[in-house]
């Protein structure tokens, strides 16, 4: 027998320590001459498997034993890396040359669907949706006169722009944040492999150019430009060499900005454009947009409160990663408190432009809430899971507040 060497590549270990039994089956390797003349697989590759059975014996993180003038050599993985072995190609069926078993068509689409739907980011469709439609029935309830279901088709057609929008921010960031996501948001499509960054370039491209498409035969230059602002926005937002996300200010501002004060002042402009009225400011309509404005600065400044650790692994400057989740976790309450007795008080200064009763009554119990929520957050000492359960509250407290918009005016 000669003494070529023999280079293994380590399938898997599997060690049960105490008073179980250690199994090693490893090797794949390539002689360079025949380990066994008689076998059939000259040169080819060869599976060993050995099992050892030991209560005390431990697998070192490299270790060689000698055979014959042979040397074979082990390399040790740690724990979360052990699994079952990986088929072989010749025992399995499966060549290196016909690579992994056909998906069928249907699966192919359902994995897509699933990896799209991810892509779109759901809680952000929620609350555009919600927002917006909100905003729709309350220009057409104050103008029941008006309304008429031929425009039914231009309304959804305005919420398809409107998503389209929203599927271009979020996917462009996305794409330029694939790093940061496999330690922050390891589920999303891109950063799991679930979707190439070509295809999130097809599809961010498409929807940016399908909603520019879709604005500006329906809704006129103005809502054009807007629509076209807000996407310059989300890109400048993720895209290098600007990238202003890696900067606190301006990454909140722009966040502000877009689903604050562009998404309702444009849907209730293009609303009453489509009835035929012309955009007037109302006091419900500045307090929607002033308190949704500021509800989406909150949102901007406590999105980052569970990507602390991504985020400072790239250098992506925010304010949790400044000043600390305690800290921003309490400004963001204390921001939104202010803004839910902002609206008490209008409610009680203006009894003419509000509902004042339920105004004063949904706001004092959401008021509550969140201070219910902080503490919770404090009292789990700002767990990573306790952070996540916040920030999804303050979302629900999102959707609830657009939801609201119709109970705006005084009955």
């Amino acid at each position: 027998m000669s003494s070529s060497i023999l280079t293994p590549s380590l399938r898997v270990v599997r060690q049960r320590t105490g008073n179980a039994t250690s199994q090693l089956n490893c090797a794949s390797y390539r002689t360079s001459q025949a380990y066994n003349p008689s076998s059939q697989f000259l040169g080819s590759t060869k599976i060993v498997s050995l099992r050892l059975s030991s209560s005390w014996w431990r697998c070192p993180s490299k270790s060689r034993s000698r055979r014959d003038g042979h040397f074979v050599r082990v390399n040790a993985v740690s724990s979360d890396q052990l699994g079952e072995p990986e088929p072989r190609s010749s025992e399995a069926g499966i060549s290196g040359e016909s690579g992994a078993p056909k998906v069928s068509l249907g699966k192919q689409i359902g994995n897509f669907k699933d990896a799209f739907w991810r892509f779109l980011r759901p809680h952000t469709i929620r609350g555009t949706c919600i927002g917006a439609s909100a905003l729709v029935a309350k220009a057409l309830l104050e103008n029941p006169q008006l309304i008429n279901w031929v425009l039914l088709p231009k309304a959804l057609r305005g919420l398809l722009a409107l998503l389209c929008g929203n599927g271009y921010i979020v996917g462009i960031n996305q794409i330029y944040d694939v790093g940061i996501d496999k330690v922050n948001k390891p589920f999303l499509p891109v950063a799991a492999g679930d979707l190439s960054v070509t295809s999130a370039w097809v599809l961010v491209l498409g929807l940016a150019a399908l909603g520019v498409g879709l604005v500006s035969t329906n809704f006129g230059p103005l809502i054009t430009g807007l629509y076209s602002f807000g996407l310059f926005l989300g890109a400048i937002y993720s895209v290098p060499p600007l990238r202003l996300k890696r900067f606190a200010v301006p990454a909140f501002l722009i966040i502000a900005t877009v689903r604050g004060f562009l998404l309702n002042f444009g849907v209730y402009y293009a609303t009453r454009a489509a009835l035929g009225l012309n955009f007037q400011w109302s006091p419900s309509i500045v307090f929607i947009t002033c308190f949704v404005t500021l509800f989406a600065t909150v949102i901007a400044i406590t999105k980052d409160l569970p990507d602390v650790e991504g985020d400072k692994k790239f250098n992506i400057s925010t304010f949790a990663t400044k000043m600390g989740v305690q800290k921003i976790s309490f400004l963001g309450s204390g921001l939104l408190l202010m803004n839910y007795v902002g609206a008490i008080g209008a409610a009680i200064l203006m009894p003419d432009a509000f509902n004042t009763r339920v105004m004063v009554t949904a706001h004092a119990c959401l008021g509550v809430a969140l201070v219910y929520q902080t503490w919770l957050l404090d009292s789990a000492k700002y767990s990573k899971e306790a952070i996540a359960g916040f920030y999804r509250f303050i979302w629900n407290l999102f959707y609830t507040q657009s939801s609201k918009g119709l109970d705006l005016r005084s009955s």
